[in-house]
């Protein structure tokens, strides 16, 4: 690894910052900069490298998903290496990368980018959803593959008088159920508790809301208190009629139980976004031509994409110049402007 632009002078001078995996060229660009930029995904020696840099003040990374496949958990031990660590800046909304209450626990702020990827990412949910209720995929694999010519592609279920119960009415859920509701579709959510002043219907027990839905629409954060929140209890629940739409983290399901369901017809389909280890896929999964399936691209716009990166930088100079940090996560809430306090 080495720190590019460096030298002894340069090094007292600017605050150093390391940066685990490959991020946009916006980001890069614009933090090189003001820092002294160490590139831990260049160096062979990753302790050693780690070793070299313990001036760091920040580290920048981002999920999984959008760091070209790499994947380097900002753990406990790597932030006790870097004993001058302040601030952790995270490309994404999700941040299951970080553990942030180690974090806390060392009074180190962790901050994320929400907001300006909601309208993205619900718009790759829903359609997801209108993908796979109306079978369009594969309508679209009828016409391509000659078949149109030999008769008429087959009638496909229908949203029509469907109840969306969306598990994690936060931003994004939200965004989603802005939606539903155009498309004439009736929501109700879970979460673990009520959402003050939303319109929608209630419940506190996940299975209760499947029963009374069938669409189960995942908006809910990952990490290890969600993992297999929706099991093989919760899509019998959905019944056979059901449609599970996943644009969050893959961990959240079962994906074992998933597949029996589908390949029994517990439920009707699915579309999903993430799944448990990716970019691997269940070949079960891709085999059935009935299921949607998207590499991950709920908000892989480019002009999201530059809108998140630009956030990460934007948290990173508040820290920079001892102001409040626009996003810091809830887990290390000090620092908060004004304005998100109220």
């Amino acid at each position: 690894m080495h720190a590019r632009g460096s030298g002894i002078h340069e090094q007292v001078l600017r605050k150093q910052l390391l940066m685990p995996t490959p991020l946009p060229q916006l980001v890069q660009e614009t933090l090189e900069r003001r820092f002294l930029v160490h590139r831990l995904y260049e160096a062979s020696d990753r302790e050693a490298a780690l070793e070299q840099a313990r001036d760091v003040r920040v580290i920048v990374t981002g999920a999984p998903i959008l760091v070209e496949g790499m994947n380097v958990p900002i753990t406990a031990q790597m932030m006790d290496c870097l004993p001058k660590l302040e601030l952790i800046a995270n490309l994404g909304v999700g941040y299951d990368n970080i553990e942030a209450d180690a974090a806390a626990a060392r009074g180190i702020i962790v901050t994320h980018t929400p907001d300006v990827l909601t309208q993205e990412t619900a718009d790759t949910a829903f359609g997801l959803l209108l993908n796979a209720v109306r079978q369009l995929p594969r309508a679209e694999r009828f016409l391509r593959e000659g078949r149109w010519l030999q008769g008429q592609f087959e009638l496909s279920a229908s949203l029509r008088g469907r109840t969306m119960g969306i598990l994690g009415l936060g931003r994004i859920g939200a965004a989603i159920a802005r939606r539903a509701e155009a498309f004439g579709v009736q929501v109700a959510y879970h979460n673990r508790k009520p959402v003050a002043d939303a319109p929608y219907r209630y419940f506190n027990n996940l299975i209760d809301m499947a029963r009374a839905c069938d669409i189960l629409m995942i908006a809910v954060p990952g990490g290890a208190q969600t993992r297999h929140l929706v099991n093989a209890s919760v899509l019998e629940a959905l019944g056979p009629q059901g449609v599970l739409i996943n644009i969050a983290r893959g961990s959240i399901v079962d994906e074992q139980a998933l597949i029996e369901a589908l390949q029994t017809g517990k439920i009707l389909t699915v579309g999903l976004d993430v799944f448990v280890d990716e970019p691997r896929v269940p070949q079960a999964l891709i085999d059935m031509e009935h299921v949607v399936l998207l590499p991950h691209v709920g908000s892989a716009s480019q002009a999201t994409r530059d809108a998140m990166s630009m956030v990460v930088v934007e948290n990173i100079f508040a820290w920079d110049m001892g102001i409040d940090i626009p996003c810091p996560v809830p887990e290390t809430p000090w620092r908060r402007s004004s304005k998100q306090a109220n």
